[in-house]
């Protein structure tokens, strides 16, 4: 059941080619695979069994999938009968027959070379993921910006998304150096599935990057997933990041900061998502974040930080301050404002390396 539940993530929701509905089922090396595409995306799910001969079908994959979730514990028993291209299947009192397609018609899902490109814990991929893949894009009008530009050197792996109003930016430790400098865009969603089908823990997870470039594969032992690489130049992020000293520095609690950006938000919705935020490092607290609607009410949170630097006010969506906030689990954030226009630059206190960089809103006169 949870093999299939993995490998579904995979399947095609489109009728284009009826075979990308089916998920492929074949006997390997004593285990059972489980494999699903959508020709974006393919998964492959190795599932523990006793295997008595080999073979391999395809079979529609939501009928079989709802079937096997719906029976209850226990073992589940197989056979093909591979002239009429039929799978039975038997656990406990209940049987069931699924006519398949031959597996010959499946696509082939690329397999990685013998030796990885690099391998990362999987709580680092995890948490890399989750700090940056929301912010890429999902209009398809500039396909670089829904990917994630991942960028290999050394013992190090940056990952970097962007959309015209915000940038976020994690580096984090390989735990296999790599030889020459690689990168590669990869889908975000696709990089938001590698992030639901590995686990919280510090096992290592194999990068494969195929030859030609244009595929790469994350393999746990219980599971591959194979991506397409978004083909095309992505911007040079590094413009946009604010350098030199910022003219205003906040440091606070980031729950704190949270909550006042969400209760703000519930009245912003209603003034083109504005929050407002008002620095003043003489007043007590130094910061207050405020939302106003004409037509329902306002809201202000006075927010407990430490402010180095001038007054300013700047108004920021409040979605990508919630957005941003909400991917991170460290307890204390910086946020550096170089004045009203200026882009705001959230980062994290004591590891320098992260950072989201916000455009403002233009506060109306």
């Amino acid at each position: 059941m949870r093999g299939l539940q993995i490998a579904g993530r995979a399947v095609s929701t489109r009728g284009s080619l009826p075979i990308l509905g089916n998920v492929l089922l074949r006997t390997e090396s004593g285990r059972l695979k489980l494999t699903a595409t959508n020709l974006e995306v393919g998964i492959n799910v190795w599932v523990p069994a006793k295997v008595d001969d080999d073979g391999a079908i395809t079979v529609p994959a939501k009928l079989f999938t709802d079937f096997v979730t719906s029976l209850p514990p226990g073992p589940a028993e197989m056979s093909l009968n591979v002239r009429t291209k039929t799978v039975h299947l038997r656990s406990g009192p209940y049987e069931a027959n699924f006519k398949g397609m031959d597996a010959e018609e499946f696509p082939i899902i690329a397999v990685g070379p013998d030796k990885p490109t690099t391998r990362l814990a999987k709580s680092t991929l995890r948490r890399m993921i989750g700090e940056v893949a929301f912010v890429a894009t999902t209009d398809d009008s500039r396909p670089v910006l829904t990917g994630v530009l991942t960028t290999f050197e050394g013992d190090k792996i940056t990952m970097a998304a962007a959309d015209p109003y915000r940038l976020s930016v994690r580096i984090a430790q390989l735990l296999a150096k790599v030889d020459t400098k690689l990168e590669v865009i990869i889908p975000a969603r696709s990089l938001q599935e590698v992030q639901r089908i590995i686990e919280d823990t510090e096992d290592p997870v194999d990068i494969f990057i195929t030859p030609n470039g244009s595929q790469v594969i994350f393999h746990t032992e219980e599971a591959d997933l194979v991506s397409r690489v978004i083909e095309g130049q992505f911007p040079n992020y590094r413009q946009v990041i604010p350098t030199g000293k910022a003219a205003t520095r906040i440091i606070a609690q980031r729950e704190d900061l949270l909550q006042a950006t969400r209760l703000a938000s519930l009245f912003a919705r209603d003034s083109a998502n504005m929050l407002r935020f008002a620095v003043d490092p003489t007043a007590q607290p130094p910061l207050v974040i405020s939302a106003n609607a004409a037509e329902v009410g306002d809201n202000t949170a006075k927010v407990d930080a430490t402010v180095d630097g001038q007054n300013t006010t700047i108004a920021f969506n409040s979605r990508f301050i919630a957005d941003a906030l909400g991917s991170l689990g460290a307890p204390e954030i910086i946020l550096e404002l170089g004045g009203p226009l200026a882009p705001g630059v959230l980062k994290i206190v004591g590891d320098d390396t992260y950072l989201h960089v916000v455009m403002p809103l233009r506060i109306p006169a």
